[in-house]
């Protein structure tokens, strides 16, 4: 896959996930096609956002890697900026952090989510909170925007991310921050592993290396860069099974590769 085919890839199967989860019924992306991703290839790093002040159930979809607003030093009156923002649950755990007068903005490319994020905080009268259908490579937001930006595995899955943490530097006002959590690599996946549909859209085999994604935000001019928490992340055998084969399972397990989560911190 070139670039566009994976973002074309990523938005579709995100699309589907914001379309079925409304319904009780098996979401549409489970089924036989090897090429489809499972819920679970999704939910597998998911964390428990239940006790948190803010939560919103109808707008946890499960797909994170972390918990970025924990470490994101979020302060009453902030403008908080959410990338790839989904149905919104990052956005309304924000939103009781800026309080009243803070504003939290979420931008996703797909439609459907950005509908579902919508109709989540009209039914709760959040004038505070909106999301902007659009590409967090190129952001519908002008400079010096946010005091801070947070994110929840979501930039493993795009392809440039050069290009993401460039943008994330622009829009941040001068002494504003970053904490994101995204998915990162030590070691590397067998070839058919990487080109593998499900396991790239499920933010697994989408993931580059810890150096690199490190590099990245460097590049950036970022400095202060921190990682505040590393979760080593498991791939259950019954995902595995479900989209790979008997070989490239047993080459993925002889190649000892580490998937970890990670939340990172920098300051513009």
């Amino acid at each position: 896959m070139n670039n566009n085919d994976k973002k074309k890839l990523v938005k579709q199967r995100y699309s589907e996930l914001a379309l079925n989860s409304d319904s009780e019924k098996e979401p549409c992306c489970c089924g036989p096609n090897p090429a489809l991703p499972s819920k679970k290839t999704f939910t597998i790093m998911s964390e428990d956002y239940t006790k948190l002040k803010g939560y919103e159930k109808d707008a946890d979809l499960g797909v994170g890697c972390g918990i970025p607003t924990e470490y994101a030093g979020i302060k009453i009156g902030d403008t908080v900026v959410d990338l790839g923002s989904g149905a919104g649950n990052d956005c309304f755990v924000a939103r009781a952090e800026v309080g009243d007068n803070g504003q939290v903005i979420g931008i996703d490319f797909s439609p459907q989510m950005i509908e579902k994020a919508r109709k989540n905080a009209n039914k709760r009268g959040y004038n505070n909170v909106k999301f902007l259908e659009g590409d967090i490579e190129q952001m519908p937001l002008p400079d010096n925007t946010a005091d801070i930006v947070v994110s929840n595995c979501v930039l493993n899955l795009l392809p440039e991310k050069n290009k993401i943490f460039k943008e994330v530097y622009r829009v941040l006002r001068p002494g504003g921050h970053f904490c994101i959590s995204d998915v990162v690599l030590e070691g590397h996946f067998p070839k058919e592993f990487k080109e593998n549909a499900a396991m790239y859209a499920g933010c697994i085999a989408s993931a580059i290396q810890k150096e690199d994604y490190i590099g990245e935000i460097k590049n950036a001019n970022f400095k202060s860069i921190n990682i505040q928490r590393t979760k080593t992340v498991e791939i259950p055998d019954d995902v595995l099974k479900e989209h790979l084969s008997k070989e490239t399972i047993a080459n993925y397990k002889a190649g000892n590769v580490g998937i970890y989560s990670i939340t990172v911190t920098g300051v513009k």
